[in-house]
């Protein structure tokens, strides 16, 4: 798979399949493998680009100096520029979603379609944000994810009662811990700090076109529970979904509704 050179780094994206552009933005601690199944409905129809976040997947390590989400949005943007993309629909999930935005408001004559999933552009409520960031201190201090904290964190992304036995959540916790010290502590571990330490663009979100805006998410998402994306729907005056039986990773826990509502939506 190819790679683009950007603020000094290779950063690993799939570009699969012919037609009109849709980008795919992955969650933190995922890569473009997540999107897996949407990957292969959309990219028979249209092309499809997912980067690997920073120090995810084959992307290389945090560039130097990068120190917001508007850095991640720029990137993409440069992606875009590297690979000759003008207009291009975006679906963005978690981070992807935040970074996302930010790029919306960017290059608004860039976009085509926007959709938001399990995300939310707020600054991070202070009592999380203390608590992620006191996670992040002890994985940085040991130089990985010790079996207590993958019990703390993989749970996180799934909706409640999910059986951990699962090939889904077993491989996801089994990449969380083979993950080695160097890029915690070069990439995963800053970029969690950026995207936990936020700025609030929740007062932009009316310069969005509404009219090329949807809003979606799981139903049982613990960490960007539905209230923050009807809150977003509603600054944005967009329609919002809400995906049944599925938590954060919403787009891997019910995948077929939400690929057949993104065909439905990239369609209109």
């Amino acid at each position: 798979m190819p790679f683009a050179t950007l603020d000094g780094q290779p950063l690993h994206y799939l570009d699969q399949g012919h037609g009109p552009v849709v980008v795919l933005g992955s969650s933190y601690l995922w890569d473009h493998g997540m999107w897996a199944p949407q990957i292969e409905a959309l990219s028979r129809h249209y092309r499809v680009i997912a980067p690997d976040l920073w120090g995810h997947g084959q992307s290389g390590r945090l560039p130097e100096g990068m120190s917001s989400l508007d850095d991640l949005a720029r990137q993409v943007l440069g992606l875009m520029d590297h690979l000759d993309i003008d207009r291009f629909s975006l679906v963005g999930l978690s981070v992807g979603g935040m970074w996302g935005t930010r790029l919306a408001l960017m290059a608004p004559k860039r976009l085509q379609a926007l959709v938001l999933m399990d995300t939310y552009v707020g600054v991070e409520p202070e009592p999380t944000r203390l608590y992620y960031f006191s996670l992040f201190d002890k994985i940085e201090a040991g130089g990985s994810i010790p079996e207590p904290l993958l019990d703390i964190v993989v749970p996180i992304f799934f909706r409640p009662g999910i059986d951990p036995q699962s090939p889904l959540y077993r491989q996801f916790r089994a990449t969380l811990a083979a993950l080695p010290a160097d890029r915690l502590r070069d990439s995963i571990v800053p970029l969690g700090r950026i995207i936990f330490g936020r700025d609030d663009i929740l007062p932009r979100l009316g310069e969005l076109d509404a009219g090329s805006t949807w809003v979606m998410c799981g139903d049982q998402d613990k960490p960007r529970p539905p209230s923050e994306s009807l809150e977003m729907a509603r600054l944005i005056g967009c329609p919002h979904m809400l995906i049944p039986e599925a938590g954060h990773i919403s787009n891997l826990e019910n995948p077929g509704f939400v690929t057949e509502a993104l065909l439905e939506f990239l369609r209109s």
